[in-house]
């Protein structure tokens, strides 16, 4: 608008809103609480390593195998018998280790075997001829491992009349094969049934066994005996090979039956060897032998296989007529497979602990370390690790509160209005009353004060801006009037 020379200037209209000016100044600002360590940071911090260890720990406990039991049950023989008396001096030596064996009394290899697949006989291990297991089923006692063979059971044949070369000719013969349950009669039906020669036909199985068969046959009454075990031990088999008229039985064939029956193996026994004097027998014989095996039930305790064996290296290891020094206990897999436990007794022997310490604190002291694993594998290098979480988790805060400054500096840069400018303000003041607020470990208090002096220097510029902003338009509004 033009103004005439001599006329007053038009009064000047108010403005709609008043311009708002900085402030100037600010209340003292609350100061941060500081703390000699931050319990928070370090709980998050420590939290991940404490429950990664937590979980090693526990699948440890898990995995680690419960304290052996201080009491087995062995199923044996009939009393007075080998595996009886076996069972007795592993029964001695047990207790030397603190565990009390328990000897049932049984008929046999059959009968203990069919305990030890009884859960309800409650039979932790019992010994077991080879041959015992049925044709055709060798998953049926899966849940059933070998310790090992301990011993040979040779199978001695004696009959009456003229030289035999073949048991096929015992067709029709009255023999005696011993009773039901025995390893014996599982034995003599196996290799008869071979021969042609089964139950329910013209040839009569009688069960007799041990000395009962022996006189039967001395008597005339029976043919041929079927013997194993402890009716088949060399001065049981010497009397009978010196009785008038009594022939022991030549397997001629011995090679082919143990390629037929795999539990079976080829004795040797020279000439001479029960008598030297008189040469008893007087040519080589040839026999065919199961082994005893030591079997258990698949969850036996580490500690009590390797405690077994011993006893059975003990028991069995010394040499005889039909064995040499140390041949026994031998891993030989026959029908039932050999346990880990004791494949790896048979590699390495008994573990340091257990050779060096008694067998309970070998126990004990071999289920810590179980437990010290985890601990010392994740826990030990986890702490190592916590201060330098700890110090990022701390820093972490602070560049948190950095990078919102470099967020409200970079809506600064785009010239914003300056009502926009006045709430970039406030989210400066916001800020700042955060990290008044925060709980800083004194360690760290350098770097607090760092951060509140960037703080006042972001604010400083957005105030210097509001103002030259604020300035600029009261210029226009007053050139524009």
């Amino acid at each position: 608008m033009t103004q005439t020379p001599g006329q007053e200037p038009p009064a000047q209209e108010p403005l709609k809103e008043p311009l708002k000016k900085p402030r100037t100044r600010r209340m003292p600002p609350t100061m941060a609480r500081f703390v000699a360590i931050s319990w928070r940071d370090l709980a998050i911090s420590f939290g991940p390593i404490l429950l990664i260890s937590a979980a090693a720990i526990y699948l440890a406990v898990r995995l680690i195998q419960p304290a052996p039991p201080s009491t087995l049950t062995m199923s044996a023989g009939t009393k007075g018998s080998s595996f009886w008396n076996d069972a007795q001096q592993y029964k001695r030596i047990l207790a030397r280790n603190g565990v009390t064996l328990n000897v049932l009394e049984s008929q046999g290899s059959l009968d203990n075997l069919q305990k030890l697949e009884d859960p309800k006989q409650n039979v932790d291990v019992g010994f077991v001829q080879g041959g015992m297991s049925a044709p055709g089923s060798p998953d049926k006692h899966e849940d059933l491992v070998s310790l090992g063979s301990v011993a040979y059971v040779p199978l001695a044949v004696f009959y009456r009349g003229p030289v035999l070369t073949r048991l096929s000719e015992l067709k029709g013969k009255r023999l005696a094969i011993s009773t039901e349950g025995s390893g014996t009669r599982a034995l003599a039906l196996a290799v008869l049934k071979a021969n042609g020669i089964e139950p329910g036909g013209d040839t009569e199985l009688l069960p007799l066994s041990g000395d009962e068969a022996a006189k039967a046959l001395t008597d005339g009454t029976i043919d041929a005996a079927f013997l194993t075990g402890d009716s088949a031990q060399p001065p049981t088999m010497g009397k009978l090979f010196r009785t008038p008229g009594m022939r022991f039985f030549d397997f001629s064939q011995a090679d082919a039956y143990a390629r037929r029956f795999p539990y079976l193996k080829v004795i040797a026994l020279p000439m001479g060897v029960l008598d030297l004097a008189k040469n008893v027998p007087p040519h080589p014989i040839h026999l065919i032998a199961p082994t005893a095996e030591l079997i258990a039930r698949d969850g036996l305790h580490p500690a009590l296989s390797d405690l077994l064996i011993e006893a059975a290296k003990e028991v069995h290891g010394r040499p005889n007529l039909l064995q040499t020094a140390n041949e026994f206990p031998a891993p030989l897999q026959h029908e039932f497979r050999i346990s880990d436990d004791a494949e790896r007794y048979y590699k390495s022997g008994k573990s340091f602990l257990y050779r060096t310490l008694p067998f309970w604190i070998a126990s004990l002291a071999d289920r810590v370390i179980v437990l010290l694993v985890p601990i010392i594998v994740v826990l030990i290098p986890g702490l190592r690790l916590v201060p330098g979480l700890y110090r990022w988790r701390v820093k972490s805060r602070i560049y948190k509160i950095y990078g919102a400054l470099i967020g409200i500096e970079r809506e600064a840069m785009s010239d914003p209005e300056p009502a926009q400018r006045e709430a970039l303000i406030e989210r400066v003041d916001g800020i700042e009353n955060t990290v008044n607020q925060m709980k800083m470990p004194l360690a760290y208090a350098d770097q607090f004060y760092v951060l509140r002096e960037h703080i006042g220097f972001v604010r400083q510029r957005l105030t210097i801006a509001q103002a030259a902003a604020l300035d600029a338009q009261g210029d226009s509004v007053q050139h524009t009037t």
